[in-house]
């Protein structure tokens, strides 16, 4: 994928809007395509879903949504889901779906060293803290960015460290130009991204971070083509 095929996030975010205004179910497409990958992936590498432990990362908004749906089908199909927040306020129905299906909510102070070891302990990790909503600079701060530092050592060491699943775009990096400005990121086994591949995914650093990128259809394809179209003149 290259850039001239992938689009903005503003690109993005105007395709949805006719959608959403319909009150048409993007989050749950976007969840279900992800759970999916997601099973995929646990097929292949362990045999199946039931039993395997998953750490979701989960920010404010509606990536933190994405990832927390997603949770919900996964752990209704056995997985062992922990979800680690990274603010005190997550999507609240996406939360309660995810407690629903049998996920446990880890506490937002949760220790650095409890972190690492429940990311040693995962078979994947979820990445929903940061989407395509982020400030002009990308880069975590706070809770977030202390949540990845404690992980890094686990995603980057060991032999056979947990696969980590990108919600949309790998959180730090910006989803236009690709930039990179703080390396507190988790690099990406694979990237799951909704609608259409975002062009930061394929412009450098970013796309050194984005792994192999799955794009999801949402339902939205027709109107990105049209954006593209009119704004390339």
């Amino acid at each position: 994928m290259t850039p001239e095929h992938s689009f903005t996030a503003a690109q993005v975010r105007e395709a949805e809007e006719p959608h959403l205004a319909r009150g048409e179910p993007l989050m749950q497409r976007a969840a279900t395509a992800l759970a999916e990958e997601a099973a995929a992936l646990l097929e292949t590498r362990r045999g199946g879903v039931a039993g395997a432990h998953m750490l979701v990362l989960a920010g404010a908004g509606n990536n933190g949504g994405d990832a927390l749906y997603a949770a919900a089908i996964l752990a209704g199909r056995g997985a062992l889901v922990s979800i680690l927040p990274t603010s005190d306020r997550l999507h609240r129905a996406g939360l309660e779906a995810a407690l629903a299906g049998g996920a446990a909510l880890r506490p937002l102070d949760e220790p650095a060293d409890a972190i690492t070891d429940l990311g040693r302990r995962s078979d994947a990790i979820l990445d929903g803290i940061l989407g395509t909503g982020t400030s002009a600079s990308p880069a975590l701060r706070g809770r977030a960015r202390d949540v990845v530092a404690a992980l890094l050592g686990v995603t980057d060491g060991p032999a056979s460290p947990p696969l980590v699943i990108a919600v949309d775009l790998p959180s730090g990096i910006h989803p236009d130009d690709g930039s990179v400005p703080d390396a507190t990121v988790l690099r990406a086994d694979v990237t799951v991204t909704f609608g259409g591949c975002k062009t930061g995914l394929v412009r450098r650093p970013g796309a050194d971070y984005s792994g192999r990128l799955v794009v999801a259809d949402i339902g939205i394809s027709a109107d990105l083509e049209r954006i593209r179209r009119r704004d390339l003149g």
